[in-house]
Formats: C-alpha cells, sequence, structure tokens
C-alpha cells in the first residue's frame, strides 16, 4: 500500500462514532491538500476490505456526496444511529459533527 493511501486509510478509521470528517480534510491531513477525489476513490476502492466508516466522511458542505438512492439512505441512517443529525436533504452541521483530530 502505498503511504499516501495508508495515510488516508489510518485517518478514516480514526473517525470516532458520532462524528464526520470531509474527503477534503481527509486529504490535506494524508499530505495531499487537493487529494479530496483520491481519498474518494480510495474509500470505493478499500472500504470493505479495511472495514473503514465510509459513512462518517461527507463533502465540503456537510452534505452525503453519494447520488445513489440505496446508499445514500444508507448513510444517512448510519449516521443517524451514531447520534449525527442529517437533515431530509442529506446536510450535516459540520461545526457541531466535524472531527479534528488531535495534532501530534
Amino acid at each position: 500500500m502505498l503511504p499516501y493511501t495508508k495515510q488516508v486509510v489510518e485517518i478514516i478509521q480514526s473517525i470516532p462514532e458520532g462524528y464526520v470528517m470531509t474527503y477534503g480534510q481527509i486529504a490535506a491531513l494524508a499530505g495531499s491538500p487537493r487529494g479530496a477525489r483520491q481519498v474518494v476513490r480510495i474509500l470505493h476502492t478499500l472500504s470493505g476490505m479495511h472495514k473503514l466508516p465510509w459513512h462518517r466522511v461527507v463533502n465540503a458542505k456537510g452534505e452525503i456526496a453519494i447520488q445513489e438512492e440505496e446508499s445514500r439512505f444508507k448513510q444517512m441512517l448510519y449516521l443517524s444511529s451514531e447520534g449525527v443529525e442529517v437533515d431530509s436533504e442529506g446536510r450535516i452541521e459540520l461545526e457541531k459533527y466535524r472531527y479534528n483530530p488531535p495534532e501530534n
């Protein structure tokens, strides 16, 4: 696994229940501030293999980015079950639910 990919996986695994992070936030923490699309690809290909909490990752506006109806509903359901308030449009209040990991 490439170092960037490994870093992204570790960051996603560290998101605690009841919180979210954005694709761009994860990319920046992993060392590639413009790598949000890479984070999407990593989530898509490695979520199952690494049991990543994919549902805790949202776009920069605090919105669920998945358009496919069943997966979108699943993400909303998973987040709600963890105590994250998601409105009917799939929006999350980032100021309240964004996870900011402690700096090393």
